[in-house]
């Protein structure tokens, strides 16, 4: 065969499709297609599947041939009727196995570059399966989005890697628009075996509300049927925190002014930096003291249509987790230069949606220092004798579309780690004295978190691998 003809043979194979059913292997075994399995980063693929039903293509073609705005390709033209008679919450349960000690590939998605679990994808799956929980509550007659994460807390370390089990179920609902999903994270128990306490490594609570999808108008799901003691007190717990979500609500500094021992406490730090910047006084800031404006880290990034919700033309607010805690973390690991530990979420809101395509502002900005427990020390500059403090990282979001002509605030989050440092955050104008006193009221709310924390170190002698 002349030397030609062999090119043109080689050439003609190489150019040759292959077909879509053929299936590669590596040398190690591990197969590959050429059409890749239909997945997100850092979302198990089960929860995915259920989370986005229609291919990106197909919803905007859809979109582009209708010449609506956003395009609802799930619900139906006209709603249905809704049913509002009382549910189980056993109804509503859902549960997955994360085999991340199985599937080394897969877990390439949840292990960061010192081989810790990435708390943020976590995030990302249990808003994931938070919408699954809510639609086998409510059916798919409605559209149902994230409002609010109530509270992540961390309850025991992970030490090593294993299969997660991630569940969770309705725990709150009188029948109204919105619901309480509490869900968990756990080591999944041997088989035949039964999870303890002590298997947990976090739980959350997200508040969910449903919407007529085309009037975008709260609609009434189904309440909650209570039918054992257990189930009493788990409803109750939902019912508490309710009513604390509606008492913080009344005391927001928007509303309010800050109370008296506050207003003390405002009064007495401005005291301090004067004294700071006045050349007659030998007091001199602490070199463990940082500013809070120089505390502030930046992102921004296009939303793409691989993190959109169910709905197509939003952004999925796991996706938002994901971001913003990676953001807090960084922004407390270059506050205090050492690897911070997480403790909790504290409550948080989602204010407005950020649609596919437009452009996501992130904003992390250390908002309150103190030492672990504490509910007197208040930034007292260079007397704490203690290791580790608490920084708190205050996450604000805004949107705007590609043309920057509209910007939209989305929502703020609120992280609290732990730090092998004594170091603290100091305000100095006005504002940063709202966002101190806010974040001041939090972490009154975290002591208990933090005492959690430290015990399930007590129990545990390796070192977590969460981060």
């Amino acid at each position: 065969m002349s030397r030609t003809a062999l090119l043109k043979r080689v050439g003609s194979a190489i150019l040759r499709p292959i077909p879509r059913t053929t299936c590669l292997s590596r040398g190690n075994g591990r197969p590959f297609h050429v059409s890749q399995n239909w997945q997100t980063d850092g979302v198990y693929h089960e929860l995915t599947a259920m989370r986005v039903r229609t291919p990106w293509i197909e919803a905007f073609r859809k979109q582009q041939e209708e010449g609506i705005v956003e395009a609802q390709s799930t619900p139906p033209a006209t709603a249905k009727k809704h049913q509002t008679s009382p549910k189980k919450m056993s109804d509503s349960y859902h549960r997955i196995i994360l085999p991340l000690a199985q599937d080394h590939w897969l877990s390439d998605n949840y292990l960061n570059a010192t081989g810790h679990v990435r708390l943020g994808t976590l995030f990302m799956d249990l808003d994931a399966l938070s919408g699954i929980i809510a639609y086998k509550h409510t059916g798919d007659h409605v559209m149902t989005v994230t409002a609010g994460l109530d509270r992540i807390v961390i309850k025991n370390q992970l030490t090593k890697i294993c299969d997660l089990e991630l569940s969770g179920e309705v725990t709150f609902a009188t029948g109204r628009s919105s619901m309480e999903i509490s869900c968990q994270v756990a080591k999944a128990p041997e088989q035949g075996a039964h999870r303890t306490p002590d298997d947990v490594l976090l739980t959350c609570t997200f508040t969910m509300v449903s919407l007529d999808p085309n009037t975008k108008k709260p609609v009434a799901i189904a309440p909650l049927q209570i039918d054992t003691a257990e189930e009493q007190n788990i409803y109750d717990q939902g019912e508490r925190n309710y009513q604390a979500k509606k008492a913080m609500a009344k005391v927001n500094l928007r509303k309010t002014t800050p109370n008296d021992e506050e207003s003390d406490l405002i009064h007495e730090l401005w005291l301090r930096q004067l004294e700071y910047h006045d050349s007659s006084s030998s007091t001199t800031k602490p070199s463990n003291v940082i500013y809070m404006e120089n505390t502030r880290l930046h992102s921004a990034q296009i939303m793409q249509p691989q993190y959109r919700n169910r709905h197509n033309f939003m952004i999925f607010g796991g996706y938002l987790l994901k971001q913003t805690f990676e953001l807090a973390f960084s922004c407390a690991a270059s506050f205090s230069h050492t690897r911070p530990t997480f403790i909790s979420l504290d409550p948080s809101t989602f204010q407005n949606p950020v649609p596919v395509g437009s452009v996501l502002y992130l904003t992390a900005t250390v908002a309150y220092t103190d030492e672990p427990g504490s509910s007197t020390n208040d930034n007292a500059a260079g007397t704490n004798d203690e290791e580790t403090t608490r920084v708190q990282i205050r996450v604000d979001s805004r949107v705007r579309n590609i043309e920057h002509g509209e910007t939209k605030p989305t929502g703020q989050f609120n992280y609290t780690f732990l730090v092998k440092k004594d170091i603290k955050v100091m305000p100095r104008t006005y504002s940063e004295f709202m966002i101190w006193v806010d974040a001041r009221r939090r972490a009154r709310q975290v002591d208990a978190s933090v005492e959690s924390v430290e015990a399930s170190r007590g129990k545990e002698g390796d070192q977590s691998i969460t981060e």
